[in-house]
């Protein structure tokens, strides 16, 4: 009985490290065209850090790249609000810089709907003869985004802050600005991408 069963075990592992050695070519070449169509952004690494482990999600589709893109952006501006909201709430914070990160918040706040309106527009894209007024749309929406967080860092700069407070701060807000600007770079390039499409 266990000899018999020798073979089929040799053959059922054959099979499996063939299904997983054809498993691996695309997944690689999923990989690559991330790390390729990051190379246009301003921050590569970031965006390849941030979009890889979506590899299987995003394919080799630019519209699902783009898409994942403004996720994860809004998942981090939307704990950027958090952070502000608690950072404006913490006793023995100076006036000032209480001041300054409720204005934080709002900035944030606003940068959180503009992301939101740029995904909800997005998922409704397809081409056609409204394909141009949606990208347009979206690429003004995100643009707004990453200005409401400039507007953020401005504030405290603006307050005279430092310190702690200013310094969390400027973390999460470049991290996020980063991402709104590197989720800017790839819807753009989705636009071009679609506009050579469209060419004879």
């Amino acid at each position: 009985m266990e000899g018999n069963l020798t073979p089929f075990v040799l053959l059922l592992a054959l099979l499996t490290l063939q299904l997983c050695s054809a498993d691996a070519s695309p997944s690689r070449s999923n990989t690559q065209y991330i790390r390729t169509s990051c190379s246009v952004t301003n921050y590569p690494r970031l965006c390849y850090n941030s979009l890889s482990i979506y590899a299987g999600k995003i394919k080799t589709n630019p519209k699902a790249l783009a898409h994942t893109a403004l996720n994860v952006t809004i998942a981090a501006t939307q704990e950027t609000s958090v952070i502000m909201r608690r950072l404006s709430k913490i006793h023995g914070l100076k006036p000032i810089e209480a001041a300054a990160a409720l204005d934080c918040m709002e900035e944030i706040g606003d940068a959180v709907d503009e992301l939101q309106n740029s995904i909800d527009e997005l998922s409704h894209v397809v081409r056609g003869s409204n394909f141009w007024l949606q990208m347009s749309d979206i690429q003004t929406w995100v643009s707004a985004a990453l200005t409401d967080e400039d507007t953020c860092m401005d504030g405290f700069d603006e307050h005279n802050t430092s310190g702690r407070v200013e310094n969390l701060v400027r973390r999460y807000i470049v991290n996020v600005a980063h991402l709104t600007c590197n989720a800017l770079a790839l819807i753009n390039s989705y636009a071009s991408a679609s506009t050579e499409a469209f060419l004879p």
